[in-house]
């Protein structure tokens, strides 16, 4: 199946022009185009979140994320001590609903509310300013940056990142007869965007010892740049001092396969096929980003799905408090958003939950606390 010309959109068309000029770029390039030119990248211009846009977070599933988060948040706080100034960050804020729902239940304890300083890292303008409106009176007290380095060194740092790490671009390599290759975008004989085995190439020696005997198309995806993120940001707080938390759909082993997927009004479509129009995700591999934080400085605590995080930090007791009373179609409704969000079939399994913090620090949850 044959993409459309690359022409049909404005981004298709610059593309088509660099690769004329420069020749196959590779799948990262691609998708850092793809995702964050400054004039038609997708998070740039497009509105991607909730039922008008091409996908939905947890946050806009249902409020009781956020409110969970929030509650597990006020609990690593004490964990941590309760240091009576800390940065509260949340990587690729979305619209602001998680931040904004955490906060709600950050205000039941005035100690966590009045160390926190708010931190927001975001590049899209756009995004920013519908983050404003979101938070309301809050954003008064908020800074936005456009990176990690950016944020203050005179702190501990609480770190949310949900669906943050799978929207950065990755690279695939494909087993060729020769090793593996980097898998590239080129043209066709029409001047249609396809996908061809680049000149790059893997060392095997980085690999597990079960990959080496791969078969020939076989893919296997890398992340260097989340990999990078989490290593800076674990060296951040361990030197500061804090937690961070990762939500995310993804595996917890390296393996092979391929995930990167395409996504434009809550519908599959292909990866090559509208270029800035369609958004652009793969999956995280928590194995490649727990190492990172080890890096960094950090001890990865074990992986958890979704559905038990949320489950253990009282789901379906909030579910039922919220519920009740209410007319049968809202607890209906109450019960497909805990349903959604904590079901193995739904975004239950398919989620994890990474935490990462200092050696000698006790999370709650991930630590018996």
């Amino acid at each position: 199946m044959t993409s459309p010309k690359p022409q049909t959109t404005p981004l298709g068309a610059r593309l088509r022009a660099l690769i004329e000029a420069g020749g196959p770029m590779s799948v990262f390039d691609f998708m850092g185009l793809c995702l964050a030119d400054p004039e038609h990248g997708y998070y740039m211009q497009a509105e991607p979140f909730g039922a008008e846009g091409d996908f939905i977070t947890a946050p806009e599933v249902s409020q009781f994320f956020g409110e969970l988060v929030g509650a597990w948040l006020v609990q690593a706080h004490a964990a941590l001590g309760s240091p009576q100034h800390f940065h509260l960050v949340e990587l690729g804020p979305g619209r602001g609903t998680l931040m904004a729902d955490m906060l709600r239940v950050a205000a039941l304890r005035p100690a966590f509310r009045e160390a926190t300083t708010l931190h927001l890292i975001e590049t899209s303008r756009r995004l920013r300013a519908i983050q404003r409106i979101t938070l309301g009176e809050a954003a008064a007290r908020a800074h936005w940056h456009d990176r990690i380095a950016d944020l203050p060194k005179d702190a501990p740092l609480l770190v949310v990142a949900n669906e943050f790490f799978d929207a950065l671009p990755i690279r695939q390599y494909v087993r060729t007869a020769e090793g593996w290759r980097e898998r590239a975008v080129g043209l066709d004989a029409t001047g249609t965007l396809r996908f061809v085995a680049g000149t790059g190439s893997l060392d095997p020696g980085s690999l597990p010892a079960d990959l080496a005997g791969a078969a020939e198309g076989a893919i296997l995806e890398t992340q260097p740049l989340a990999n990078a993120l989490m290593e800076e940001l674990a060296g951040r707080i361990a030197r500061q001092g804090g937690a961070l938390l990762a939500i995310d759909y993804g595996y917890a082993r390296t393996a092979t396969g391929e995930t990167l997927q395409a996504l434009r009004a809550h519908r599959h479509v292909e990866v090559l096929a509208e270029p800035g129009r369609a958004d652009l995700t793969a999956h995280v591999n928590f194995e490649a980003l727990a190492r990172a934080a080890r890096t960094g400085g950090l001890r990865p605590r074990a992986l958890m799905t979704q559905g038990d995080f949320l489950l253990r930090l009282g789901l379906l007791e909030r579910a039922g408090q919220v519920g009740a009373g209410r007319s049968p179609q809202e607890q209906e409704r109450i019960r497909g958003e805990v349903e959604r969000l904590a079901a193995p079939q739904e975004m239950g399994e398919l989620f994890k939950v990474l935490a990462v913090a200092p050696h000698e620090a006790a999370l709650p949850l991930f630590d018996g606390v």
